[in-house]
């Protein structure tokens, strides 16, 4: 069975910090390329953060220097480390994998991810 449980989500204030977790089971986490996406209601799926097979990281501008993408390849585990927390990053958020060449560039492209956790909830406040 492959699949992936997110967790980690929860309320905080605006300036606070969340750390998401991405536990991926029936896979190897270095055979994959992999990101974080959230979606709000109403709205589509944006992608956050993604990395690709060698590292090399990719974030949103609206994210870009205060979240970090990193993976736990010995516990297959990728993780999405959230800082400065603004109310605008309340959403879904969703770790995404698919599988990928060392030589492929991180995405930040949700069609190219097909496989999905549940998802977990950020909310955040003034």
């Amino acid at each position: 069975e492959v699949k992936t449980v997110e967790s980690g989500g929860g309320s905080a204030q605006v300036g606070g910090s969340l750390k998401l977790s991405c536990a991926a089971s029936g896979v190897t986490l270095k055979s994959y390329c992999a990101g974080w996406f959230r979606q709000a209601p109403g709205k589509g799926r944006e992608g956050v953060a993604a990395i690709n097979k060698v590292g090399q990281a990719l974030y949103a501008a609206s994210v870009a220097g205060r979240f970090t993408i990193s993976p736990d390849n010995a516990d297959e585990i990728l993780y999405l480390q959230m800082n400065r927390l603004k109310v605008e990053d309340t959403s879904m958020y969703y770790c995404g994998l698919t599988p990928c060449a060392r030589s492929d560039d991180p995405s930040l492209d949700q069609a190219e991810y097909n496989i999905w956790g549940q998802g977990t909830q950020v909310a955040v406040s003034s």
